[in-house]
This record gives C-alpha cells, sequence and structure tokens, in this order.
C-alpha cells in the first residue's frame, strides 16, 4: 500500500483592519506568482503588516532544502522518516513550503503567503517517489507533539471503488483523527488525474477522502479546473490556483542549468518544475491560508478554520471560468476558489461555534464517552465535513435510556443507538444493521427516543445529517437510576 506526491509530470490577538489598504510583496519574482493576485493573498494588509502570531506549519512531504536563503529563520523542527537526512533530493517539498512560507519582503526570490509560518519539516517519500501510510501517520504524530497548527499533506493514495486498488488505511486515518483532536488543520491535495486508472478521476485521493481533511482540487488562469484534477462529489472541499506555479526548489536541482540566473527557484528548474502544475499547490496555498487565520485569532479550532475558509471561497460557475460548475458547492472546486482576504475578514463577523467532542466519528474506539446520569451536549455536524457525531454511554441491564435532539436547524437529522460491542455505524450489511437498537422515526430537526438495556456495556448514540445541512444541534441524554 502506498502514498505518493500529489505532483503532475508534464499539493496574539491582532485588531483587524477595516479594509485592504494594498500591501504589495518587493520579492522579485513575486510578479511570476499569478496565483497570489487571484486568492488575494495580501489585500487584507495595510501597506506594513503587523506583528503576526507564529504559527507552526508541518510540511509533510519530501524534505526541504533546510539552508535555501528563502527559509532563513523559518526551519524549527526536521526528521526524516525514510532514513537518511532531511535533504530534498526530489523538489516537490521544498516546491510546497516555498509556496506556504518563503520570507516575504527579504529582496530575493518569490513570497511565501502564510508570513509568520514557522516550518515543521517531515520527510516520508522515498526514494522511487512513494510513501508508506506508516511513515506519513509517524511524521503526523510527530508533527503534532511538536505543536503543529496546520498540517500540510500534499500527497495522496488511490482511492477506488476496486477494493483492490483502494488504498485506505486504518493507520493513516488514525493519526489523522489524532491531530484534528489536538487541534491541527489537516489540509490535503483530492490528488491527480495521472495517478488514478483514468482522467478524469472521480474520486479524491486520501487523505483528503477522510472526515476532517480540507481536500484541496486544482483551478487554472482562466478559472476552469484542468483535467488532471480529481473531482469528489462529497471530499473535494475547496480550490486553488494549480497551473503555472512559481516556487523554490532544492539549489542541487537547479545547478544543472548554471547559466539561469534565478536558482533554487522553479524557473530554473527540470520541466516539471518550471511549468509546474498539480493539486499539492492548490493544497499549500490552502494552507498557508489556514495558517494566517490562526495567525490573527490562535484560539480558533480546526473546525472554525475550515468553515471560515470554505464558506468564504469564492463560488466558481460558468461566469468565473467553471462551465461545469452549478450550484453553491460542486464536486470540481467543492464550496469554490480560496479568497484569503475574505477568509480573514470573515474574522470580524460571527465565528462558526467550535465543537469540542471531535473527533468522535465512528463507534468504538473513536467514540466520544459521556459520564452522568444527565448529559447536556452542545455540538455541531456538517454533511460535508463532519457527517456523523458518536457518543458511548455506559448502561446497566435494565437501566433505561432517553435521548433527544433538537437541531440543527432545518435539517433532518438521524438518532440512532447501537448495542454494545460495535465498532463501526456506516455500512449496509445485515450483520451491521442487526447492531442497531432503535432509532427516530421522525424527519426534521428534532428526534428523541427511549430504550432500556438488556445488557450490561457501553451503548452508542449516532447523530448524523444524511442530507446536505450543516449547523448546531443540542443532545440531552438521561438514564434512570436502574
Amino acid at each position: 500500500m502506498i502514498r505518493r506526491i500529489a505532483l503532475l509530470l508534464v499539493t496574539a490577538v491582532l485588531a483587524l483592519p477595516a479594509s485592504a489598504a494594498g500591501f504589495a510583496p518587493t520579492d522579485p519574482l513575486a510578479a511570476k506568482q499569478w496565483y497570489l493576485t487571484q486568492i488575494q493573498a495580501f489585500d487584507f494588509w495595510p501597506d506594513v503588516v503587523p506583528t503576526l502570531a507564529p504559527v507552526r506549519v508541518a510540511i509533510v512531504d519530501s524534505g526541504l532544502d533546510v539552508g535555501h536563503p528563502e527559509f532563513a529563520g523559518r526551519v524549527i523542527g526536521t526528521r526524516s522518516f525514510v532514513g537518511g537526512d532531511v535533504a530534498d533530493r526530489q523538489g516537490h517539498g521544498t516546491f510546497v513550503a516555498g509556496i506556504i512560507a518563503a520570507n516575504t519582503g527579504n529582496g530575493e526570490g518569490i513570497a511565501g503567503i502564510a508570513l509568520s509560518a514557522q516550518l515543521l519539516v517531515a520527510k516520508v517519500v522515498r526514494s522511487d517517489g512513494t510513501i508508506s501510510p506508516v511513515a506519513e501517520a509517524k511524521a503526523i504524530r510527530w508533527a503534532v507533539h511538536r505543536g503543529a497548527r496546520v498540517i500540510n499533506l500534499s500527497l495522496g493514495g488511490l482511492r477506488s471503488r476496486n477494493k483492490g486498488e483502494d488504498t485506505y488505511s486504518t493507520v493513516e486515518q488514525d493519526a489523522i483523527e489524532y491531530a484534528y483532536e489536538k487541534g491541527a488543520v489537516l489540509v490535503a491535495a483530492v490528488g491527480n488525474g495521472d495517478q488514478a486508472p483514468k482522467t478524469p478521476w472521480d474520486l479524491a485521493s486520501y487523505p483528503a477522502a477522510l472526515p476532517h481533511v480540507i481536500g484541496v482540487s486544482a483551478l487554472a488562469q482562466d478559472g476552469s479546473v484542468p483535467a488532471f484534477s480529481n473531482r469528489d462529489a462529497f471530499f473535494n472541499d475547496m480550490a486553488a490556483p494549480g497551473v503555472a506555479i512559481v516556487s523554490t526548489l532544492p539549489r542541487s536541482l537547479t545547478a544543472t542549468r548554471p547559466t539561469c540566473v534565478e536558482q533554487g527557484y522553479s524557473i530554473c528548474g527540470p520541466p516539471e518544475f518550471r511549468s509546474a502544475e498539480g493539486t499539492s499547490y492548490a493544497a499549500a496555498e490552502v494552507s498557508a491560508a489556514a495558517a494566517l487565520l490562526i495567525a490573527v485569532r490562535p484560539s480558533l479550532t480546526p473546525d472554525q478554520v475550515g468553515s471560515l475558509l470554505e464558506r468564504s471561497a469564492i463560488d466558481a460557475n460558468p461566469s468565473t471560468g467553471c462551465r461545469r460548475c452549478v450550484g453553491s458547492r460542486d464536486p470540481y472546486t467543492g464550496w469554490g476558489q480560496l479568497d484569503v482576504n475574505a477568509a480573514l475578514r470573515a474574522l470580524n463577523g460571527p465565528i462558526p461555534p467550535a465543537d469540542h467532542y471531535e473527533s468522535n466519528d465512528d463507534a468504538g474506539g473513536r467514540a466520544f464517552a459521556l459520564w452522568g446520569r444527565s448529559i447536556d451536549v452542545t455540538a455541531t455536524l456538517d454533511f460535508w465535513d463532519d457527517q456523523i457525531d458518536v457518543y458511548k454511554i455506559k448502561l446497566r441491564k435494565g437501566q433505561t435510556i432517553a435521548v433527544s435532539l433538537h437541531g440543527p436547524a432545518g435539517t433532518r437529522a438521524d438518532l440512532v443507538l447501537w448495542r454494545p460491542g460495535t465498532e463501526q455505524v456506516e455500512g449496509l450489511s445485515p450483520e451491521l444493521q442487526a447492531r442497531r437498537l432503535t432509532q427516530s422515526v421522525h424527519g426534521g430537526p428534532n428526534a428523541h427516543f427511549l430504550h432500556q438495556a438488556r445488557q450490561d456495556g457501553w451503548y452508542y448514540v449516532e447523530v448524523k445529517l444524511p442530507a446536505p445541512g450543516s449547523g448546531q444541534y443540542r443532545l440531552h441524554i438521561s438514564k434512570s437510576r436502574s
């Protein structure tokens, strides 16, 4: 089972400004970074950017040219999970890191988007370009232990309806959920069609196709979705520029063209980087935007960051260049194109409520344990990002449990009770469905059930949004004395 980097060969609270005042980077190659204008990367800031809180961003990739001038003072931790040093001999990790955190305003090269990012570099790509899910999972946990608030995963494993091809990994999902619980925003490329059985591919790669990961697709300069960018009706959350991207490269790769002036940059790199395209680079832009949100408001939780980024995106439609994009959310661009300025300005308005029970997306060890005889829970659901919440409740034989649900408003929520020993709540097999004890019978945002336990054990209460919608809900659980 392997992963591959998602490269297509030819991923202190501040007072907020009242309006965009026009900060413009002076880096000489910034004019070639067309995507900075497209996503309004710096439009939010005044002429002089205020001091921002440092934010630790993990680059889980092929390593980094640590001595590159663009990363001076930026790298605070490195580790290789494939043996040897962290030096980037393939270029992908350094390219991704430059988009996120190249020093801006230093008078050379490009401008990175995340102005106060501190880099944690985890090398997970083998020399043949493959990635073990085990190495990836170890890298994610390492980054979390070192304080990563954003983890960029410009890599992917094939998701397929053919089980023989599908590369789902429990180890990977467990690491993702661990990072999310600890407060890290996870951003991943939805993948490129050249790594799928056919192009275009209508399923996002893993880990983009996992709960709580912001899956990012690519856009071209004219607003269209390139054929290589994977589609997905459920896990493609948003889009960002992913064609003709200019960034940093290891100086060892550009040295093969010594007459090229821009050493250390993709302009002087091998052909696949001189015309770089891929969902990897789109994901890096979203990671940078997430780091900026946290820099301005360090108290934000991962679900709040994701909601701000996705709901402030510019809707993609035929008028913006995406002829197939119809409606507010589509399989090609998710909620639309990243708009950094709009996401930051959204901090001036109501902030989406945080959900402190995540990640509780399944039964067994993934459920959140609730204690007491009378329990009140306030949490959130989102059909696309967090469709299921599961809580485990300990009951004695003969004890009665009453559960009532209110909200999210305007949705139809399902409320289900599962028997002890249940490990998962998704699936249609008769064996799994036989574990369902009772459920609410009325459609709408409010639901309830009553059940008397026939055995001691941990029972599982599932709240699910089976149709598009999102919002906050209240859950009340009461247990009888015996």
